[in-house]
């Protein structure tokens, strides 16, 4: 019975990649279940599955041996049929580096957000093989753009990518320049932009500009580029980049109603 369970991890993911783990151990008649978000750092033989923040835990008294471990098997069983796989060795503390200079950072940027549309789908229909090398081509082809744009990546969640840009027009760019870069590549994508404040704390991007930004990108449909009035407002003199009202929204989580733009052309 394998201790160590995960999802969305595969052997030639490239480093930086963030996704969610579940660890499951039996002692006896008791089960310590432990999950959370874990990153990846590396390839092949020398990649590393570590906690990127303390990793929630819970232990379940079954009474007999026996009940513990059909409750174990159940488990497993269970996340096995949301594409968790058998992790081979353990995952390791929260990185030091990652908290010691922890320190709160605030800054002014355009958030852009990126997320594969079917992207469940499309990876059981390639196979993890086809669907590892497809992500691969992806992640290059979106940093790729970043680095012409001057872009900063900040994290990688699933098969979604979070970066900022100092100037908005910037960020527009890329978008549409990723949607025509992965769509070579058989896939579509949706992109949520807004312009606004948010902090760092431990290499994590928090604050209510962060929230959204993904509340943008949820709205958007496969092949769309939405921004908020914030950007919008910031590139009234860019008369290069063309905007078609998207209406207005209720943003999961945020107050008030939005008005949303998407990129034409």
């Amino acid at each position: 019975m394998p201790k160590f369970l995960r999802i969305g991890i595969h052997w030639s993911n490239v480093s930086g990649y963030t996704s969610k783990a579940w660890c499951v151990r039996r002692a006896g008649s008791v089960v310590l279940l432990k999950w959370g978000a874990v990153e990846v750092h590396g390839a092949g033989e020398a990649r590393k599955v570590s906690w990127s923040r303390q990793p929630q835990e819970k232990t379940v008294r079954c009474g007999t041996a026996q009940r513990a471990q059909d409750y174990a098997r159940a488990a497993i069983a269970r996340r096995r049929n949301h594409r968790y796989e058998p992790l081979a060795g353990p995952i390791a503390n929260q990185r030091k580096s990652a908290r010691a200079g922890a320190e709160l950072k605030q800054a002014l940027a355009t958030i852009l957000i990126v997320d594969i549309v079917g992207s469940t789908a499309k990876a059981a229909k390639l196979g993890d093989a086809r669907w590892t090398k497809i992500m691969g081509h992806y992640y290059a082809a979106v940093r790729k753009e970043l680095k012409s744009s001057r872009g900063k990546e900040v994290v990688t969640t699933g098969d979604g990518v979070l970066a900022t840009f100092k100037l908005p027009a910037a960020g527009v760019t890329c978008a549409s320049a990723i949607q025509k870069a992965v769509r070579t590549l058989g896939l579509e994508i949706r992109v949520g932009l807004h312009h606004g404040e948010y902090t760092m704390s431990g290499g994590e991007m928090v604050g209510l500009a962060f929230h959204i930004g993904t509340r943008v990108a949820a709205k958007a449909r496969g092949g769309e580029v939405l921004v908020s009035s914030a950007v919008k407002d910031l590139l009234k003199t860019q008369s290069a980049i063309r905007f078609a009202d998207h209406g207005t929204h209720q943003l999961k989580g945020v107050p008030e109603r939005w008005r949303l733009w998407r990129v034409e052309g």
